[in-house]
């Protein structure tokens, strides 16, 4: 059994795409997922399967358009990969307040990104963004929205405290 974490773009954000973690949960283990946990409301899950990640992605978008009729986004990483985010963070020597990390749902090139986030910054590495928010989440211009639309791909992001949880909850 490998353990994966999950991540769901864009649930029960501003009372839209309501998803109660208990009912998402009861809904993985109907799709047989054992040890299944959730992690505050925002569609964050680890979960043990033998299925491959795009397997894994797949029935759980088809899962929830089919209950709640509406399209989430779903996005797996094993534990190792997320491990290896964290690890690989060029802003881990910073406050944790600052850290976020855009999971980009495919891969990317990008030579270049013009952006004025003031003292914000970022690093792009295959499909995560590093965000160094000086200013926090709330006042950044680097934002989900923002990499979603420059670099035309679908994204989750999440604060350094939730991703660094997930893998505690995966060992666990």
């Amino acid at each position: 059994m490998n353990t994966i974490i999950i991540l769901l773009r864009g649930i029960n954000v501003s009372g839209k795409n309501k998803i109660p973690m208990k009912e998402l949960k009861a809904l993985l283990e109907e799709l047989d997922y054992s040890d299944v946990k959730t992690y505050i409301q925002s569609g964050n899950i680890v979960l043990k399967t033998e299925e491959d990640l795009r397997e894994v992605e797949k029935r759980i978008h088809t899962k929830i358009k089919e209950k709640y009729g509406y399209e989430v986004a779903v996005l797996a990483k094993e534990i190792k990969e997320v491990i290896e985010i964290l690890q690989n963070n060029p802003y881990n020597h910073l406050p944790e307040k600052q850290q976020y990390f855009t999971f980009l749902f495919k891969g990317v090139k990008v030579e270049e990104l013009e952006v004025d986030a003031k003292e914000d910054e970022f690093t792009i590495l295959k499909d995560i963004v590093y965000v160094n928010a000086v200013g926090g989440y709330g006042k950044t211009k680097l934002t989900n929205n923002f990499f979603e639309r420059k670099l035309k791909v679908s994204a989750t992001t999440r604060n350094f405290k939730t991703t660094n949880h997930l893998v505690e909850l995966a060992k666990s």
